[in-house]
C-alpha cells in the first residue's frame, strides 16, 4: 500500500467546489509530478495531501492512518511541505528560518544538538544558500527566498516531500539545479510530489506523472508511457508533437505552430 493516498475527496474553497470523488495513490519511492492547466486543482490536491486543506468529503491516509488523526508534530515527522507562496516572519535570518525545519524534532527531552546544526548546514549547502545564512530573508530575491524555503523543508528530513511549484521565481539555471536536487533526493530513497507548470521539465524529471484537468485525473503513470499528443491536447487543449528529448530520451512536447493551431476546427480569431 502507498504510505500517502486519498480516497473520494471533495475539495472546495467555501462554496466553490474544485474536485469531487478524487482519488490518488502516491507511489512510494517515486518522484511524482502533478501537471495541468491553471485552476485545475493541482495545488488544491497537494494542500489536501499535506493536511493544509481539509476535504469536504473523503479522507487522506498517511502510513495507513487518517492524516487527521495525527498531531501536527507527528505529521511533520513524516511529511514536509513547501507551499506555493510561503511568508517568512519579519526580521528573520536565513539560518534561523532553515533551522525551523528542525523544530518538529525538538522536545523537553531533546534540545538543539550538534546533529541538528549539521543537518541545517547540509540543507543550506544542498540548496546553495549557505553563504546567505546571516542575511535577512526579506532582503533576498524571489529566487533566493525559494531556495531558502526549500532548505528549510530539507532540514525537516522527512521521508515524504510535497513541493508546490518549487521552481517559482527561478531562472532556468536554478530551475534545473532545484530539480536536479529533487532527483538526487529521490535517488536517495525519498518520496517526492511536486506541482510543476513546465511540462517538459516535468516529463524529464518525473518517474510518475499525474495529469489533471477540471478537478479530475486525465492520465497517470510513467511519462514515457502516458505522454502523447492526444493526452496533452485533452489536458491542456494544446495541439503539439511529442518527440524524444535529445538529451534524455524522455517525452518532449513541441507545440504546433500558429498556422496549425489556427487550422483547428472551430478555431478563429474571435475564439482566441
Amino acid at each position: 500500500m502507498s504510505r500517502l493516498r486519498a480516497e473520494n475527496l471533495t475539495l472546495a474553497y467555501d462554496q466553490r467546489v474544485v474536485a469531487e470523488n478524487l482519488g490518488v495513490s502516491i507511489p512510494d519511492g517515486e518522484f511524482t509530478v502533478i501537471v495541468g492547466p491553471n485552476a485545475c486543482g493541482k495545488s488544491t490536491l497537494l494542500k489536501a495531501l499535506a493536511r493544509l486543506l481539509g476535504p469536504k468529503a473523503g479522507q487522506v491516509y498517511l502510513d495507513e492512518k487518517e492524516i487527521s488523526s495525527y498531531s501536527t508534530k507527528q505529521v511533520a515527522h513524516r511529511l514536509g511541505m513547501l507551499p506555493q507562496t510561503p511568508i517568512a516572519p519579519s526580521g528573520i535570518t536565513v539560518g534561523d528560518l532553515v533551522a525551523r525545519g528542525r523544530y518538529a524534532h525538538q522536545s523537553l527531552l531533546r534540545q538543539w544538538s550538534k546533529q541538528d546544526e549539521a543537518i541545517v548546514v547540509q540543507a543550506m549547502e544542498q540548496t546553495s544558500v549557505h553563504d546567505l545564512s546571516k542575511r535577512y530573508v526579506g532582503e533576498l530575491s524571489g529566487g533566493q527566498r525559494q531556495r531558502v524555503w526549500l532548505a528549510m523543508v530539507l532540514a525537516q528530513q522527512t521521508p515524504v516531500l510535497l513541493l508546490d511549484e518549487p521552481t517559482t521565481f527561478l531562472d532556468i539555471t536554478h530551475q534545473v539545479e532545484v530539480l536536479d536536487l529533487c532527483a538526487d533526493l529521490h535517488e536517495q530513497g525519498r518520496t517526492l510530489v511536486a506541482v510543476l507548470h513546465d511540462l517538459n521539465l516535468a516529463t524529464r524529471y518525473a518517474t510518475h506523472l499525474i495529469a489533471m484537468r477540471e478537478g479530475r485525473i486525465v492520465a497517470e503513470g510513467d511519462p514515457a508511457e502516458i505522454v502523447t499528443a492526444a493526452m496533452v491536447e485533452e489536458t491542456f487543449g494544446l495541439r503539439c508533437r511529442v518527440v524524444p528529448d535529445p538529451e534524455t530520451g524522455t517525452p518532449l512536447i513541441v507545440p504546433a505552430g500558429r498556422a496549425a493551431r489556427r487550422s483547428r476546427p472551430g478555431h478563429d480569431l474571435a475564439s482566441r
